[in-house]
């Protein structure tokens, strides 16, 4: 992933480059084309995955599984609907561990399983609050459209500062304890000095597409293909984009509704970030067990 990893830094800093040709608007469009290609076809193929971790016992079938997940994206959709503040805060829990355990998905076969979950979902979570530190006023626009409740910038800048320090510590107690950890630890950090440039240098949309897509989508689909299929190709990759299709269309045609229902108001960008954690819940889980399949 190293090799990758080059390339995304250049395409990173081109992002930003081609960023000041654009204006705001502009920039949110190709933000959210972004996401709703690579962005959303990562979270396409979850049935299929799940069709193919090992479970020891009782394997269900597969419409029980169809079944299961969709409901899961249903209860998530509902909970926004009904009790919007806790659905936004267990979607930012989720999101957290979520984004750190892409990042640091080899850290459990080294570390304790409780100490590799906290550090996960400390490095996920501070990838998050360092994105809302740098558009706070954007930030507090879209949780009032959700929840209808205004918070202060603190609830925003003091858990950044309380979770960025425990991620030092934590991380110092891996450089010391761990020291096959400490070369990707000081390699993380270059990339959490990376992130925090293109928070600062863009728009909302377009720093979130940016890190989304480059940074956790596409490893996640690298990632997805080689569990699948044992190994990574163009072909392998063709393949799965045609398994993903018809999960990838659903997605995107309730995108499209949203779109042109709520197109003239201000809620469209709460209403997509709602339905973007209502299909996160299920495939957090997903990815999280074929992590864990991995390591049996």
């Amino acid at each position: 992933m190293s090799k990758y990893s080059n390339i995304s830094i250049v395409v990173s800093f081109f992002g930003l480059w081609i960023d000041s040709f654009f204006s705001d608007q502009v920039q949110i469009i190709i933000g959210f084309l972004l996401i709703f290609s690579f962005g959303i076809l990562h979270g396409s193929n979850d049935l299929l995955l799940i069709e193919n971790i090992k479970e020891k016992k009782y394997p269900l079938p597969f419409f029980k599984i169809v079944g299961y997940y969709i409901l899961v994206v249903l209860v998530g959709a509902l909970l926004f609907y009904l009790i919007p503040w806790l659905a936004l805060v267990l979607f930012l829990i989720v999101s957290a561990y979520h984004f750190g355990e892409q990042q640091w998905q080899s850290l459990i076969q080294k570390a304790s399983k409780w100490f590799s979950v906290l550090f996960q979902f400390i490095y996920g979570a501070t990838i998050l609050f360092l994105l809302f530190a740098f558009h706070l006023h954007e930030v507090q626009k879209i949780i009032f459209q959700i929840t209808q409740i205004s918070i202060d910038t603190l609830y925003i800048i003091l858990p950044l500062k309380i979770i960025v320090g425990v991620l030092i510590l934590s991380g110092t107690y891996l450089y010391w304890k761990f020291e096959i950890v400490s070369k990707q630890l000081l390699t993380e950090t270059l990339y959490l000095l990376l992130f925090i440039i293109i928070f600062k240098s863009s728009g909302l949309i377009w720093g979130f597409a940016l890190y989304f897509v480059l940074w956790h989508s596409i490893p996640s689909i690298f990632d997805q293909i080689k569990f699948l299929y044992g190994n990574y190709s163009f072909l392998l990759f063709v393949t799965y984009c045609r398994s993903a299709l018809l999960y990838w269309g659903i997605s995107i045609l309730g995108i499209l509704v949203l779109y042109f229902v709520f197109r003239q108001e201000q809620l469209f960008n709460a209403l997509f970030f709602s339905f973007l954690a209502a299909i996160t819940f299920p495939h957090a889980l997903v990815i999280t067990r074929m992590f864990s399949g991995k390591q049996e």
